[in-house]
Parts: structure tokens; C-alpha cells; sequence
């Protein structure tokens, strides 16, 4: 009774406001704010900068998922409410079209605030000039009279947990880079001479080529198609190889940095930059002053053998069982629909239709559905590294799903969805120098760093310590 009282009281004391231009903009903006219109938007806009800015965008979007299912789908169905009599506001402030469903809580005011909190998590200063946008949205639901303000207390406090939560699935990111071996003996390349770069132009979410901004930052340097890396070294000698691309192309640049203890120079290029991000290199800035001052760092880097075959090195990571079917899926269906929703509809369809693999790993017997193992110690610890605090470990992160216990996919999903994967008897993780991996039945493909690569029943990885030199400031 308490609180209705005070509902009643707020209501009143904001309804007696006088008319002003501002109730126009209330009534608009609250409109705006249906089904979450206005922080897609803002979260579209937000997206077209590359880095924590696109990533506080897309955050906020998977904010707004949870706050608006908990407050609509769930709190709506459980607490049933009138909404505020339409008499109680003056006319000039009514919705045309009020909502009809429960009062309690308010979607608008949990979305608002999930989107808020979300974003100051990566982003504070953008939060803070999206904060009083997201204010007037909460408020606005009282102004027009469709909720209590009760109702939007309680969706705003939903949304701050949605915000909150997604930190479960996706740790915040790092300041630092990772930790390295220290390297004195990089030579400062004036101008890029000797420097070799490698350019993908295809690589990244828009493929411009990155071409005549290395040379403008290098104007003594080489710059060579991604077609030409087989035969670099011998056709030019280089000082140090450079390499303008995504992951993939990194991972295979560095493997020929590796094999002729040649210094790396990143320049990140691609879609994600998983391993330029986690180096401290964020840009050809960032490339350009380490090469120019000789700043530089030893890392680790893994290999696996194939069928006792040649080492394919790896930056990230590499993966047998379902992830490779995934990447084979989505390189069908990206052309027609894009590459984030052909990896979401790859996904569903590997997750529906994949088999287990009996396997020994280290000569111990298993079923899995997935096996990761990644370039050095990966967090979180659970099914969804995102970022390495160290590359001077010596160490590889094994990380497998169990098929051989009840319900596993069941339990794996649930797991997954609920962040607590790492607590479920499906999942294992162990660190390691070597691993050796035999798989029963027919050959399966092992990808490394997003690429598929050959097929066989035997992979032999390797950490080794200290591998690669590269340029970072």
C-alpha cells in the first residue's frame, strides 16, 4: 500500500507539471523507444567505429536482449498490474495508443538502462552522453502516463543486471598487452628499409587496402600481395616481415617469421585482431613508432603436425570437432547473407547435427564434441576465451567438451547460456607444453586461426617458447 501511495503522489506531482515545448520531445522520444528502435540505432552509429567503441556497442545490444525478455517475457507474465488511469496526465501528454499489457515493470526503462550500464562498462564516456538520453526514455514512461514510477524503478534496476551480467560471457577488456619475453636486439628500420609487408587486401569488415597508407608510413619498405609469401624471403632478402591482414593472414606471415627467426611488424587489418589486440598493437600508429624506435618483444607461438607432416603454426588458436564444420558452413552461406549471420545459422546447424569424436588426448581415452587449444593461457575459464594476459608461458590452454556423459549437448548449452560452463562436469581445461591427439574412425579437419586446413587422425601440437620477435611499442 506504501508504495502505491507514493506511485499516486509522483504521478500526480508530475502531471500537475506545466505544459512546456519539452512534453512534445518527451512524447517523441518515448515513441522512439519502441521495441528498442532508439539504441539499435544509437548502437548502429556507435558500430561504425572500430574498436572499444564498436565493442561497447554490440554489448549494449546483448544487454538489451536480456532486460527486455526478463522485464516483457517474464516480469510482465508473473506481476500483473493496472497502468496508471489516463485521466491522471492531461491530455496533451497521452499516447494515442497505449500499451496494454502489464504495467510491471517497464521494458522502456529496463532497456534504457541495460543499454547505459552495458556501454560504461567499455565506453564510460559515451555513457555518460548517452545516460540523460536514457534518463528522459525512463522518465517519459511516467511523463506520458503509461507506468508508475515504481514500474520504471524496477525496470531500470532489470536492466542495470542485464548490463552487469553479460560480464558472465564477455569478461571486460584488458588496458594491457600481454606479457612478453623482453628483446633488445630489434633494429630500428628507418623508413621501413628492409622491411617487407604482406598486405591481404581482402582482409576486414570493409577489404580496403591498407597499400598506400603503409607505404606513405614506410617509404622505403616493400609491399607484396599475400600470393607472393611463399617465396618472400628468397625474392628480397628482408630485415623484418610485415603483415597488413586478419588473423589468419598474421598466422601465416609469422609462420615464415618463425621458420627464419625474422622480426614480425602487425599491422591489424582484419575483422577482430585477436592477436594484434592482445600483442598492444592497435594500429599502423602503434607499428610505424615501435618499428621507428626498435621497440620489440619475444612471444610464443604453437605448431601442429598433421599426420607427422609439416608444422602449421598457429597465433590464436586451432580446433578439431565441430568448429571446423562451422567455418565450412559459413564460407557457403557468407556470400548470400553476410558473415556474422552466416556464423550464427553455421552455428545452429553444426550444434544440431555434429557427432562426437573418440579420441585419446596424452594417451587417455575420450568422447568429445569440440577441442580447443589455444596459444597461451586464454580467459575466462570456460567455453568462451576472449583475451591473454600472457605469451610467455610456454604453456598451451586445452580446453574439450565431454560427449561421453548424459544429456552432454543439453548440459553444455545450458552451461554456455548460464556462464558457468567451467562449473560443469562437460567441460575440461588443463595447460600443457605438448599434446598428442590420435582420432578414432574417419580423418577429421583441423582449423587454426579461422582457417580450415587439412584433414588426418593424428595432431601432434607443440608450444615453443619464444618463437616469434615482434615490433610493438
Amino acid at each position: 500500500m506504501r508504495v502505491g501511495q507514493i506511485d499516486q503522489k509522483l504521478v500526480r506531482k508530475s502531471a500537475n507539471l506545466p505544459l512546456t515545448s519539452a512534453d512534445a520531445v518527451l512524447m517523441r522520444l518515448t515513441k522512439t523507444a519502441n521495441h528498442g528502435v532508439l539504441w539499435f540505432a544509437i548502437a548502429g552509429l556507435l558500430a561504425t567505429r572500430k574498436g572499444i567503441t564498436r565493442k561497447a556497442a554490440l554489448r549494449g545490444v546483448v544487454a538489451i536482449a536480456g532486460a527486455s525478455f526478463s522485464a516483457n517475457a517474464v516480469g510482465k507474465t508473473l506481476f500483473p498490474r493496472r497502468r496508471p488511469a489516463a485521466d491522471l496526465v492531461p491530455m496533451a501528454r497521452r499516447l494515442t495508443k497505449r500499451p496494454t499489457s502489464s504495467s510491471f515493470p517497464s521494458g522502456h526503462a529496463a532497456s534504457a538502462a541495460a543499454f547505459t550500464t552495458a556501454i560504461a562498462m567499455d565506453s564510460p564516456k559515451v555513457a555518460v552522453a548517452i545516460a540523460p538520453i536514457a534518463a528522459a526514455v525512463a522518465y517519459s514512461r511516467v511523463h506520458t502516463g503509461v507506468h508508475w514510477p515504481s514500474d520504471v524503478a524496477a525496470g531500470a534496476a532489470i536492466g542495470v543486471g542485464a548490463g552487469l551480467l553479460t560480464r558472465r560471457w564477455w569478461p571486460l577488456g584488458r588496458e594491457e598487452a600481454a606479457t612478453a619475453y623482453e628483446h633488445t636486439t630489434l633494429e630500428p628500420l628507418a623508413e621501413g628499409e628492409g622491411l617487407v609487408v604482406v598486405v591481404n587486401p581482402g582482409s576486414g569488415p570493409t577489404t580496403t587496402d591498407p597499400t598506400e597508407q603503409i607505404q606513405q608510413a614506410w617509404p622505403k619498405a616493400t609491399v607484396i600481395a599475400i600470393d607472393g609469401l611463399d617465396t618472400v624471403v628468397e625474392d628480397h632478402h628482408p630485415l623484418a616481415l610485415g603483415v597488413a591482414g586478419g588473423d589468419g593472414s598474421v598466422a601465416a606471415v609469422a609462420a615464415v617469421a618463425a621458420e627464419h627467426d625474422l622480426p614480425l611488424v602487425l599491422v591489424p587489418a582484419g575483422t577482430l585482431n585477436h592477436f594484434a589486440r592482445d600483442i598492444g598493437v592497435e594500429g599502423l600508429a602503434d607499428a610505424e613508432t615501435a618499428v621507428a624506435a626498435g621497440d620489440g618483444v619475444r612471444v610464443d607461438l604453437s605448431a601442429v603436425e598433421v599426420d607427422g607432416g609439416d608444422r602449421i603454426w598457429f597465433v590464436n588458436t586451432a580446433s578439431l570437432g565441430g568448429y571446423p564444420d562451422m567455418v565450412r558452413v559459413r564460407e557457403k552461406l557468407e556470400k548470400r547473407w553476410g558473415k556474422w549471420p552466416a556464423a550464427g545459422m553455421a552455428m545452429a546447424k553444426v550444434l544440431r547435427t555434429s557427432q562426437p569424436l573418440d579420441m585419446e588426448l596424452n594417451g587417455e581415452p575420450h568422447r568429445v564434441w569440440m577441442l580447443f587449444v589455444g596459444n597461451g593461457p586464454y580467459l575466462p575459464k570456460g567455453f568462451a576465451p576472449t583475451t591473454r594476459p600472457k605469451l610467455d608461458t610456454g604453456l598451451m590452454d586445452v580446453r574439450f567438451i565431454r560427449a561421453d556423459t548424459r544429456y552432454s549437448r543439453i548440459r553444455f548449452l545450458i552451461g554456455a547460456l548460464l556462464g558457468s560452463l567451467h562449473r560443469s562436469r562437460t567441460y575440461r581445461h588443463m595447460e600443457t607444453r605438448t599434446l598428442d591427439v590420435r582420432v578414432f574412425g574417419s580423418d577429421v579437419a583441423i582449423a587454426t586461426d579461422g582457417e580450415v586446413g587439412p584433414t588426418g587422425d593424428r595432431f601432434r601440437f607443440r608450444s615453443h617458447p619464444a618463437a616469434l620477435a615482434i615490433y610493438r611499442p
